[in-house]
């Protein structure tokens, strides 16, 4: 038996994966969270009290904290934890970022329950889910690190500051939603926009639509 702890803010989303592993005879769910925080939580109780957990699902986007954020915490507490994100945004966007941080796979939320519980048993028998665009991106990304988009040069906390910042949040939004301080911040800000060639928050959210990077 597969037990998957579900982490997802969204209460519709969670209600049809645990409908999805309910009708799967080698799947259970372990347990629920609908933030990171939360997420994390579940899986020190779990696994330090004894439980059962043998995959993380975990949403990119959650409130509190970034699900790449909780992914790096959980690969550095419990890092023989298969952990396999699931997303809305398109693979080109997080899939090399999340297999870098250690995922067992990125999985878009179109994907059909198939491919879902496919995923699933790969990650919980020490596989890798990736899909042949994924491979092919990831194995660009290492033969050619110089080459690219400018934004793939990016730390993570720079992504992540990158993206909120197109999306016109203030730096001050930015330090509280992250827990980091306005200088901090700022500091990002810099570096990004040096590194993507832009001279202002404007012409950096012009970038990052040509870049098809604010998809939801």
């Amino acid at each position: 038996m597969i037990h998957v702890l579900i982490c997802d803010d969204h209460w519709i989303v969670r209600q049809g994966l645990k409908q999805t592993l309910a009708d799967a005879p080698d799947m259970q769910v372990a347990g629920e969270a609908a933030n990171g925080p939360d997420c994390v939580r579940l899986v020190r109780e779990q696994l330090e009290g004894g439980g059962g957990v043998d995959v993380v699902l975990l949403d990119i986007a959650m409130p509190q904290r970034d699900g790449l954020d909780v992914l790096r915490q959980l690969k550095q507490e419990f890092p023989r934890l298969p952990v396999l994100m699931l997303s809305t945004y398109p693979d080109k966007q997080y899939a090399v970022r999340s297999l870098k941080l250690g995922a067992a796979g990125y999985l878009n939320k179109n994907a059909d329950a198939d491919h879902l519980l496919s995923a699933l048993r790969k990650a919980a028998s020490g596989g890798l889910y990736v899909t042949p665009a994924m491979a092919e991106a990831l194995a660009t990304s290492i033969s050619q690190p110089g080459e690219g988009a400018a934004h793939d040069s990016l730390s993570h906390r720079e992504y992540q500051v990158f993206r909120l910042i197109a999306q016109g949040y203030s730096v001050g939004q930015i330090a509280e939603q992250l827990a980091l301080s306005p200088n901090t911040v700022s500091t990002y800000r810099a570096r990004i926009l040096e590194k993507t060639g832009v001279k202002n928050d404007v012409e950096l959210a012009l970038y990052a639509v040509r870049q098809n990077l604010l998809s939801v």
